[in-house]
């Protein structure tokens, strides 16, 4: 005699892969579906098509490895370009890097250079303020720390 609880596990692993076979089947016939229209076949496509989620598509090897064959299919190999103007793009690029950097330097300069005259400014305010006898106590003074 079978327990309770093993044939309730049973039942439930039964219904699990039932439903697991029924997706499976929805996915192939959205992929015939898709290749008969004429439609790219992607993941995000099957899925719609299928009514499953990525996370169904991407753990079921089999339909995974089949989805990017037939995607890599459709997709037409992109031409390398030659290797001078690969070259010459790789030294306009590592050009343009490196005078966004020497630009955003120079600006961290201009910002602290402005940032030390505003404390001397500061500074000689306050002792403006104690020589004329004005008591600035802590909690009337906002004192903003370095960055």
């Amino acid at each position: 005699m079978t327990d309770p609880r093993t044939k309730r596990t049973q039942t439930v692993a039964a219904a699990a892969k039932a439903k697991s076979q029924a997706k499976s089947e929805a996915v192939e016939k959205a992929i015939r579906t898709l290749v008969k229209r004429g439609e790219p076949i992607t993941f995000q496509a099957v899925q719609r098509e299928a009514h499953v989620s990525h996370a169904f598509l991407y753990n079921h090897p089999d339909l995974r490895g089949r989805i990017e064959r037939l995607r890599a299919q459709a997709r037409p190999a992109a031409p390398a370009p030659p290797a001078d103007e690969q070259s010459t793009l790789v030294l306009a690029l590592t050009g343009q890097i490196t005078r966004l950097k020497q630009q955003r330097r120079e600006e961290v300069q201009a910002l602290r250079d402005a940032l030390e005259q505003a404390h001397g400014e500061n500074l000689d305010l306050r002792r403006e303020l104690a020589r004329r006898g004005v008591d600035i106590t802590p909690t009337q003074a906002h004192v903003i720390g370095p960055c």
